[in-house]
């Protein structure tokens, strides 16, 4: 099936007399007959469901739609983006590993992994996207067990090379775990480019309607993990938690999802919620729909506020003098990237707060890829824990404004913004 198909039906397939629409299954335990049958799964020689801290059958029915978008084998849901980005992590790595980043990913995940993670004693080397070969490959170690980027970083906009990264980081033994929350696959699908495991937050454009928190994990199945087996002893080698199952073995191309799923969601608990895959699998049937809507409202937006004199400058990578618009053509449908822009007013920091205050249909929230248009200013919202220093090496300019493009009509969005930029000569 094309993906505006998979969009509409993909995942859930009923039977004779079954809901056309992914049931709700609200309950945290299920039956069996037997111990033996319990016993099991528990040892994880059947499949089926037994507590929904682990796996859930609706939230399970969503994700197998997120994967067929995405061309994968196998995925997950987690409670959130951050929860799908740690536990992509996690599932590799533990203390004393370390990990190669780019330094333009969102400012949540950036102190997640400089922060948080580093407390758990994983380390983190980042790199400019845009540097060179060398330079990157230089940032490897020996136990180095992945590298991370962002297919559209937010909110500096960069575009990552899939293609030029996955080389990278095969030639190094590692697989390429990237996060295409902004493209969706709906114009973006990171597989096909070389990445080995994609990660989303599926409270953005996947849900489309600010309803639910969310996230979700998918794995391609391309990496071998039994070609490094030092690297991954992992996923390799026998897990005394599971009797000594090895998941590679055992599981094949599902060892990564399975391991995630029977020791990160087992001990960490970061489940969705069945009634959020729901509301998720609403967005993700006109998903199709919106994204491209989304993208040409920022094509229109950004075309437009390149003729305003007020305007300092405009980042949006699917404009034809964009450095990135070769690539753009290349990696994404249609050449749009996503439904999100960036640009700085003249007058610096406090003249692209007083624009932000003047929108009237345009809402400043801590969200973005809504279907209702939004703006941010990473300096004072999401990145404000950086330094000016920190922002700058981030790609974030203290003068900064995230667009993200609605689905309203374009001609209505670049009034208000007309109206308010007519605020900041008063």
């Amino acid at each position: 099936m094309k993906i505006d198909t998979i969009c509409v039906q993909g995942g859930w397939k009923p039977k004779k007399g079954e809901p056309r629409q992914p049931p709700i299954v609200a309950a945290t335990t299920f039956r069996y007959e037997t111990t033996q049958q319990m016993a099991d799964l528990f040892d994880l020689k059947e499949s089926g469901y037994f507590y929904t801290r682990l796996q859930n059958p609706t939230n399970d029915n969503v994700a197998a739609k997120i994967v067929e978008l995405e061309g994968g084998v196998a995925g997950m849901l987690t409670s959130s983006g951050q929860a799908a980005s740690t536990y992509s992590i996690l599932n590799l790595c533990s203390a004393g590993d370390h990990v190669v980043c780019s330094a333009h990913i969102y400012g949540g995940t950036y102190n997640l992994f400089n922060v948080s993670l580093r407390k758990l004693g994983v380390e983190f080397t980042f790199v400019d996207p845009d540097a060179s070969d060398e330079e990157i490959n230089n940032a490897f170690r020996p136990n180095t067990k992945c590298m991370f980027g962002e297919t559209v970083a937010n909110p500096s906009g960069k575009v990552l090379d899939l293609e030029r990264f996955a080389k990278i980081a095969h030639s190094n033994g590692v697989p390429l775990i990237v996060d295409n929350t902004f493209p969706t696959p709906v114009l973006c699908r990171p597989f096909e480019f070389g990445a080995d495991i994609v990660i989303h937050a599926t409270t953005k454009y996947m849900d489309g309607h600010a309803a639910q928190v969310g996230g979700a994990i998918i794995d391609s199945g391309n990496f071998d993990w039994e070609k490094h087996p030092e690297k991954f002893a992992c996923l390799v080698d026998p897990d005394p938690s599971y009797h000594g199952l090895s998941y590679t073995k055992t599981f094949g191309k599902a060892a990564y999802i399975v391991k995630a799923t029977a020791q990160l969601m087992r001990d960490y608990g970061s489940i969705a919620s069945p009634f959020n895959a729901y509301i998720l699998n609403l967005g993700l049937e006109s998903l199709h729909l919106r994204i491209r809507r989304h993208a040409e409202n920022a094509y229109k937006i950004a075309k437009w506020l390149k003729t305003r004199e007020e305007v300092a400058w405009v980042n949006y990578s699917g404009l034809e003098d964009s450095p990135y618009k070769a690539l753009c053509e290349k990696q994404f449908d249609g050449g749009l990237p996503s439904g999100v822009l960036t640009f700085g007013i003249k007058g610096g920091r406090e003249a692209s707060i007083k624009f932000m205050d003047s929108l009237k249909i345009v809402e400043i929230v801590t969200h973005v890829a809504d279907a209702r248009s939004c703006v941010l200013h990473p300096a004072s919202h999401t990145h404000r824990q950086l330094t000016d220093e920190q922002l700058r090496a981030a790609g974030i300019p203290p003068d900064l404004i995230r667009f993200s493009a609605g689905i309203e009509d374009a001609d209505d969005l670049i009034a208000d913004i007309e109206q308010a930029l007519a605020q900041i000569k008063e």
